[in-house]
């Protein structure tokens, strides 16, 4: 299928979509799509900082994702 054809079939199945769900999903996925590509420069600090976090990482120093959630639950009830 080729780009024009695919822009119409999507333009078509737009058309008739009435859920504002989908049509913001849409939108949000076409407009992140789009955006122009920055690419973020480090200052000094967060370089340090991020080198730090890759040691901790490399030594074990984190939690998973569930004992984050257990914390959390632990926390939440006191």
């Amino acid at each position: 299928m080729s780009t024009i054809e695919l822009q119409a079939q999507l333009i078509s199945k737009i058309q008739i979509t009435t859920d504002e769900d989908v049509l913001e999903g849409v939108l949000r996925f076409l407009e992140f799509e789009t955006e122009k590509e920055e690419v973020y420069i480090f200052n000094n600090e967060q370089q340090q900082a991020i080198a730090k976090a890759r040691l901790q990482i490399k030594d074990g120093q984190f939690y998973t994702n569930e004992e984050v959630d257990k914390l959390t639950e632990k926390w939440l009830k006191e």
